[in-house]
């Protein structure tokens, strides 16, 4: 299974990206079942020419959003499965604890 995030980068509520990252991704609970059960793809999209990425990146970046997330939303998780079928997507920050985040992921898989 993997994780799909897709984040601006610098012209979106700090607050957003920092929670979400803080507050679930970097958690003990989260870290320990993604290192185990999860592919985990964070997609980036800076606006400003100083902060752009790679040519390469943002193609993969792009091919990953015309996919998963159509609508442009930001900040936006998508768990597929392992042939890329959408199981779950959180628009925004999920509003939930590590735990219980982790719960729903494991709930989804089977």
């Amino acid at each position: 299974m993997a994780l799909f995030f897709a984040q601006p980068r610098r012209w979106f509520p700090v607050w957003t990206r920092i929670r979400l990252r803080k507050e679930i991704l970097e958690s003990e609970k989260f870290e320990a079942y993604a290192a185990a059960n999860l592919l985990l793809v964070r997609a980036d999209f800076p606006r400003q020419k100083k902060n752009q990425l790679p040519k390469e990146q943002i193609k993969l970046n792009e091919s990953l959003a015309e996919v998963y997330n159509r609508d442009g939303k930001f900040p936006y998780t998508v768990l597929v499965d392992e042939n890329g079928k959408v199981l779950k997507s959180w628009d925004g920050f999920p509003d939930e604890s590590p735990q219980a985040f982790v719960a729903e992921i494991e709930k989804l898989k089977k």
